[in-house]
């Protein structure tokens, strides 16, 4: 027998606001796993790069002078920090987008009656500011991330696929930003000399993509062994050439989630929390289906009897 279409839109409206409630819960619950692991990213990318010079490829990183090796620990620390400051946004952007814009307005309200006096001052200051920011972007080439991050506000209606969405963008991202990150720094490591310079472009993708590519190295987390065929490029048979063999062995960065989470206690207690929500989100989803085929079986009756005319 079919429910009253009150019942039905009460039922509904109760799981609207269950589903309201785990919005926020999803919200607060994402703000702490993103702080959480972008500080495991950043230790685990230093520990990764600590490994892979002292351990895999110590000759490489003796070569450096001591001057280069310190430009490529900074370099490294700045990729760090940025990719942390990327994690938190995932879930703040649009939050600290709307105070930094008042932030400028009121700060541009304030300049403008000592505009000149600042303006000379600049004048000075220009010089300096666009070398040392030239250095900086010499030291690392490719901390830009070459992806625009998508408007992550929790989603304005109150319903499972609108909260599973914005979930599952979340989570791309969060892959994105360690796939990207692991790229970079295997960029800067081939820049510094710790990567053969000769090492084509093709192999560092490879090595930041698949798990395909590659094996995990016994020990050591977030790294990753490579073999390559001299036959890739003609670059690559250059380097074999030079290293006197036709099968290149290369150790280079592989960020993991899955590595990260596991040796760090913090994010991977926010896991679990995440993955409780999910199992939550999954069982409303499921009532919240129902709910509306009920509500649509009531409303097609209604309309075939509203419809329906005797001869």
């Amino acid at each position: 027998m079919v429910r009253p279409r009150e019942r039905i839109e009460q039922d509904l409206a109760g799981l609207e606001e269950a589903l309201a409630a785990l919005n926020l819960e999803f919200r607060s619950t994402y703000e702490g796993y993103l702080a959480a692991l972008g500080q495991a990213v950043r230790q685990q990318l230093i520990l990764a790069c600590y490994h892979l010079c002292t351990q895999a490829v110590p000759e490489s990183f003796l070569k450096l002078s001591f001057e280069g090796r310190q430009k490529m620990q900074q370099s490294v620390r700045l990729l760090a920090s940025v990719s942390e400051e990327k994690l938190r946004s995932l879930v703040t952007e649009s939050e600290a987008d709307e105070e930094i814009e008042e932030e400028e307005e009121e700060e541009e309200e304030e300049d403008e009656d000592d505009f000149d006096e600042e303006e000379d001052r600049e004048e000075e200051d220009e010089a300096d500011d666009k070398e040392e920011d030239e250095k900086e972007k010499h030291q690392v080439s490719a901390i830009n991330y070459l992806f625009s991050l998508a408007n992550y506000q929790l989603p304005s209606t109150n319903s499972p696929e609108s909260l599973a969405r914005w979930q599952n963008s979340i989570e791309k991202s969060i892959a994105n930003i360690l796939k990207l990150l692991s790229r970079d720094t295997n960029r800067l490591l081939k820049q510094s000399g710790i990567l053969p310079s000769q090492l084509p472009e093709p192999v560092l993708e490879a090595a930041s993509s698949a798990e395909s590519s590659g094996e995990s190295v016994a020990g050591p987390p977030n790294l990753l062994n490579l073999i390559i065929e001299t036959d890739v490029s003609p670059a690559s048979r250059k380097l074999a050439e030079t290293l006197g063999s036709r099968a290149l062995h290369i150790t280079a960065i592989k960020l993991r989630l899955s590595e990260i989470e596991f040796a760090d206690a913090g994010t991977s207690a926010w896991r679990q929390q995440i993955r409780n929500l999910s199992l939550k989100l999954n069982s409303l989803g499921r009532d919240y289906q129902k709910k509306q085929r009920e509500l649509a079986v009531v409303e097609a009756e209604s309309a075939w009897r509203s419809s329906w005319f005797e001869d």
